[in-house]
């Protein structure tokens, strides 16, 4: 009677009018994927932080490392300041 059966989905082979390219058209990919070292399969999270650091070593840009490393010192001290920390433990009195 159908009432403990649930319904299939219907498959199509749909294939694109107008598409005259290689590969899967309904692929989606980064345009910047061909140019990162860091987009690769790797298995686990020990390999993708390698991967991430090699990636930011060899960057050539000097200003977006600068620029990333700045962000990262006012995104700290903002959260040392909400959690109301203390900096004068690092300084002699």
């Amino acid at each position: 009677m159908g009432l403990l059966k649930r319904r299939k989905n219907k498959k199509f082979s749909y294939e694109p009018r107008f598409y005259k390219g290689d590969g899967n058209p309904y692929e989606i990919k980064h345009k910047f994927d061909d140019f990162r070292t860091t987009v690769g399969d790797a298995p686990n999270f020990r390999q993708k932080l390698n991967r991430a650091i090699e990636d930011y070593k060899n960057n050539t840009d000097k200003a977006s490392a600068k620029r990333f490393l700045i962000i990262f010192l006012v995104l700290l001290l903002v959260a040392l300041f909400i959690i109301d920390f203390d900096l004068s433990i690092f300084f002699k009195n």
